[in-house]
């Protein structure tokens, strides 16, 4: 790396902890500050929370985020890839074919282990 393409990184931080520090000034400076009860108070869906937030909960929950998670990026990649298809020819037909059997590998798997049952 030459010295210059270092000055410009450290001018383009040094810039940018400027500028969010400004943020922080003029916002401290303009923000209404009129604290209440009300306004202080935990606030949950709209609702009053009830009970102890430290109560454990299912750890399946997170499994079913993250295999909602895989289809979720899966669909994120098909439609591009759905446009430019006819383009990419066979090769691009195969590279697909086994991305979705890796995600279909995945979903047996989980489905294998029991993330897929609610109850």
């Amino acid at each position: 790396m030459s010295a210059s393409t270092i000055l410009v990184a450290a001018l383009a931080c040094a810039v940018g902890v400027i500028f969010v520090l400004a943020l922080y000034g003029v916002v401290a400076l303009l923000a209404p500050k009129n604290p209440y009860p009300l306004k202080d108070a935990v606030y949950e869906c709209g609702h009053e929370p009830v009970g102890d937030p430290r109560v454990p909960f299912r750890v399946q929950y997170y499994g079913v985020a993250l295999v909602f998670l895989i289809f979720d990026i899966e669909t994120a990649f098909l439609y591009p890839w759905g446009l430019v298809a006819r383009s990419l020819g066979w090769v691009g037909y195969i590279e697909m074919a086994a991305f979705v059997i890796v995600l279909l590998v995945g979903l047996l798997y989980a489905w294998r282990k029991g993330v897929l049952k609610w109850a």
